[in-house]
């Protein structure tokens, strides 16, 4: 029979893996032109490289604040240069997948440490009480709306079907 706790565990690992009520980060990044992946949309201040490369920094500032296990191994990055790529467009193919990539492996991080730690536990970097649970869903929450944007950016660059 299945616990509040893990009935919340799995709950919380299918929204971070994503789908559902959302596009997935793969579907949204799926078969992207390579001339249209730093191209901005009229009236919009980001590309798809753009946004793609903003979602993987802040997954992996999330996953390190997360991992560490004391202040003195998370360093904060400085909102919001650090948080954007320089340049609308990936330096080559390659980067895009790396990215890409990225992204998977750090949501992948991400669940395992939902199924295999406490989610109430304070983290031992916070000083606000923040949970892995809090920071689980903070990464579902961040990916989900910038996934949602990466979908409406590809819209208004004809490259969503």
């Amino acid at each position: 029979m299945p616990t509040h706790n893990s009935e919340l565990r799995a709950h919380v690992l299918e929204l971070l893996h994503g789908g559902h009520a959302h596009v997935t980060f793969e579907d949204a990044v799926a078969d992207l032109p390579e001339s249209l992946r730093g191209k901005r949309p009229d009236s919009l201040p980001y590309s798809p490289w753009e946004l793609v490369e903003h979602i993987r920094i802040s997954a992996r500032d999330i996953v390190d604040y997360t991992l560490a296990l004391k202040a003195a191994d998370y360093k904060a990055l400085a909102w919001p240069k650090d948080y954007w790529p320089k340049t609308p467009a990936p330096p080559s193919a390659q980067a895009w997948d790396d990215s890409i990539a990225a992204v998977g492996a750090d949501r992948e991080a991400m669940e395992h440490l939902v199924r295999d730690n406490d989610l109430f536990a304070v983290l031992p970097t916070s000083s606000d009480g923040h949970t892995l649970l809090r920071e689980a869903l903070l990464l579902a929450d961040h990916n989900a709306y910038h996934v949602g944007e990466l979908v409406a950016v590809r819209r208004l660059l004809g490259a969503w079907h």
